[in-house]
């Protein structure tokens, strides 16, 4: 069918109109030759696949030859959003790697974390007890006790992100109030602050991710 479209009409009817049947057969013959090569189709380079190119781009040249430029943009959009996200993915877990890698090679400073898990818990049960004298030896006398300035130290080093960094604030400051409790003998004032200064350092210790190296949380 489409070849007979690249016939001339008025070439076409006069080769049929001649007596000669030979001669008929023979105009067929040059026309049909003349028209062999019309029919080749032109030789375009073949399609070169890339398995590289993403989803994203392949739709947005669609898009763009159908002039849809509004969904083209779109699509624009969608792909550096995409692109952004993996950008993202990628820095959470090398913090992640690198935080692990701090831990594990923090065995130091653990220990000194384990302690403040051991004296808090001897002071919840000394306040539990109403017992602030045996509360405040174990605290000390000041907040400048060893333990005290140690453990800082611990948690200081192993917090990275905002929210570490606030809750380390937190329990210090609940820790300031605990001892002043503790030195007025007021013994509600201490258990509010105990119980300030113990949620503080358990939610530091789930954001760190040592809430399951630690004992006793």
């Amino acid at each position: 069918m489409a070849a007979s479209f690249l016939f001339n009409p008025t070439t076409f009817l006069q080769s049929s109109s001649s007596s000669s049947s030979l001669t008929s057969q023979k105009h067929t013959v040059k026309r049909t030759s003349v028209c062999k090569p019309l029919c080749i189709l032109p030789n375009y380079p073949p399609n070169i696949s890339k398995r590289s190119l993403s989803i994203s781009l392949t739709s947005l040249f669609i898009l763009s030859l159908t002039g849809n430029t509004t969904n083209a943009n779109a699509a624009i959009l969608e792909a550096d959003d995409d692109l952004e996200l993996l950008e993202k993915v990628k820095q959470d877990r090398k913090k992640r790697i690198e935080k692990q890698t701090v831990l594990n090679s923090s065995n130091k400073d653990k220990e000194y974390l384990q302690d403040v898990i051991y004296k808090l818990s001897k002071v919840g049960q000394a306040i539990e007890n109403n017992d602030l004298t045996s509360a405040g030896s174990v605290l000390g006398q000041t907040t400048d006790a060893d333990w005290l300035k140690k453990a800082n130290a611990a948690l200081s080093q192993l917090s990275s992100s905002p929210e570490e960094k606030s809750q380390v604030d937190t329990f210090n400051l609940s820790l300031t109030f605990l001892y002043t409790s503790v030195t007025k003998n007021d013994i509600e004032a201490s258990k509010s602050a105990f119980v300030d200064s113990a949620t503080a350092f358990e939610k530091w210790t789930t954001l760190t991710g040592l809430v399951g190296q630690l004992k006793g949380l």
